[in-house]
């Protein structure tokens, strides 16, 4: 055994040491969610027949400590973690999975083990197995229990969205957010006539996403990370932090959304008709965004401007 398999090792008995609480707890007749909130430090739940094949979505939220897995929409899995320590806190926003290593080292500190690692950042954030003392307490990565680690890193692939967000609501069902909506008639705003960029043939097949500037007053529309379009926005609100919707479920009643703050209060993840009618865009830019999409498509908000060296905080949106 080489040395770097034996450092694995070891690292892998020491985190099965280290929480003897570390364990996968019977879900019994009781829904994920609910499940999730009652866990013990280093206890996690895993239903997977619960959601069959379908689009996989992460959200790992810091305020409660614990990551919850969806699978077309419906909470099959969730765990307790341990995210950044004070002054090295994980960073929330939308991610997607960039890279998926079982045996994998740290380079930063000091080749330490980090099993079962899925990097959310190029800059050392990751989802990997590691200590839970039942507080935030790493460098900025996100501690999952040893077995839950190896389960998550057989479900998802390259590419999956993982959303951080740091308020202790639980996501529940919204509306579908204006812009992802193909009214029916242009309105008489002249916005909805307005220029807009659309080459779907840069990318024609994957996933879409949307990035809306409110800052930039434009939104940008990537596919398998490539830009395919763009157009002014106007956004009409106030928007204190950035914000995603995910399409959960698409059946005969319509789209079925999921609305996740990164910050804030987060008193309601419901979306009220006022809010809906905040976006403004050209109206057949509306049209092909509506027709491009599919499930586990995700609409970012951010306040932040899109534009390179541009002043204002950092806020990763979508690291692709």
């Amino acid at each position: 055994m080489t040395n770097r398999n034996l450092a694995l090792a070891a690292s892998a008995a020491a985190l099965l040491s280290s929480s003897a609480l570390a364990q996968r707890v019977d879900r019994g007749d009781r829904p994920v969610i609910q499940a999730a909130q009652e866990l013990k430090n280093g206890e996690f739940v895993w239903a997977p027949e619960l959601g069959g094949d379908g689009s996989a979505l992460l959200v790992v939220n810091l305020a409660t400590q614990r990551a919850v897995l969806f699978r077309n929409g419906v909470p099959t899995a969730a765990s307790t973690i341990s995210s950044g320590s004070k002054g090295r806190e994980t960073p929330t926003g939308v991610f997607t999975i960039l890279q998926k290593n079982k045996e994998h080292y740290s380079s930063t500190y000091n080749n330490a083990a980090m099993p079962n690692m899925q990097r959310l950042t190029w800059k050392g954030i990751a989802l990997h197995a590691g200590k839970l003392p039942g507080y935030p307490a790493s460098h900025g990565c996100i501690r999952l229990p040893l077995q839950f680690s190896s389960l998550l890193f057989g479900a998802t692939q390259l590419g999956m969205t993982v959303v951080i967000t740091s308020i202790s609501v639980v996501p529940r069902d919204s509306g579908t957010p204006e812009l992802a909506t193909a009214a029916a008639t242009p309105s008489t705003l002249p916005l909805t006539t307005a220029a807009y960029e659309w080459q779907p043939e840069r990318s024609p097949k994957g996933m879409t996403s949307v990035i809306v500037s409110t800052a930039d007053q434009r939104a940008i529309v990537l596919r398998d990370g490539v830009k395919i379009g763009s157009a002014p926005v106007r956004f009409k609100g106030r928007l204190d932090g950035g914000m995603a919707y995910v399409l959960r479920a698409w059946d005969s009643s319509g789209q079925h959304w999921l609305k996740l703050q990164f910050s804030g209060a987060g008193e309601s993840m419901e979306v009220s008709q006022a809010e809906k009618d905040q976006f403004e865009a050209p109206f057949a830019f509306r049209q092909a965004v509506a027709a491009s999409l599919k499930l586990g498509s995700v609409i970012i908000v951010t306040p932040e401007s899109l534009k390179a060296g541009s002043p204002g905080q950092a806020l990763t949106v979508i690291d692709n």
